[in-house]
């Protein structure tokens, strides 16, 4: 039975140490210095958690900071997830424990659920034949080799996008990764996560104007 935490099998944790190694230094005093191409990931990350990314980059990580920081640690706050209409959502998820724990608990959030796929391609051919509002996609597919230069995930949502209008939101622990391909996700929910992440980037999706009404 589906508990309310969602958890990786990976170390997740390491990506988010990763950015605190090269981020934290701008909240020190004086501010540590980061490159051209590190202030453009730190605003591709702050957009896709709805975060104003036009300020000094030492406002910017501390905001993001501590969206990333309270999303790592489901126990900082037990606030209750808002409820979204019923949507359809597809499911594209490579570890099957974590897909079947996401389909249920979308289920009994009431929304319809087009999966869980584990590759891109079943998903690619699902998507013509199902009305989707919204997908969540692993943005890494492990043994997917439709586009092994950015991940599958990448590149079906780029073709849900382009082909059928549909928006998707990343669920990935690469948090820059899905920073460079930040225009083709509404969202992003960071690994591991629970299950009121999932549905707070639901969410957002839909009130972003994302997903159409």
């Amino acid at each position: 039975m589906f508990d309310g935490t969602l958890t990786a099998t990976r170390d997740e944790g390491a990506e988010l140490a990763r950015l605190r190694g090269l981020y934290d230094g701008l909240l020190e005093q004086p501010p540590a210095g980061i490159s051209t191409g590190a202030q453009t990931d730190l605003a591709a990350m702050a957009r896709i958690f709805d975060l104003e990314a036009d300020r000094p980059p030492a406002e910017v990580w501390r905001d993001l900071r501590a969206v990333l920081m309270r999303q790592a640690d489901p126990d900082i706050s037990d606030e209750e997830a808002p409820a979204s209409r019923p949507l359809t959502l597809m499911v594209v998820e490579d570890d099957a424990e974590m897909a079947a724990d996401l389909t249920e608990l979308l289920t009994t959030a009431g929304h319809g659920v087009v999966g869980p796929f584990s590759d891109a391609a079943a998903a690619m051919t699902a998507a013509g034949l199902h009305a989707i509002d919204l997908a969540l996609l692993d943005i890494n597919l492990a043994g997917d080799q439709q586009d092994s230069s950015e991940g599958g995930g990448v590149g079906l949502a780029r073709t849900l996008k382009q082909s059928w209008g549909v928006p998707a939101i990343f669920l990935s622990g690469d948090v820059a990764a899905a920073a460079r391909h930040a225009r083709l996700a509404t969202a992003l929910v960071l690994k591991p996560y629970s299950g009121r992440d999932v549905l707070n980037g639901i969410a957002r999706a839909v009130a972003s104007g994302a997903v159409a009404r």
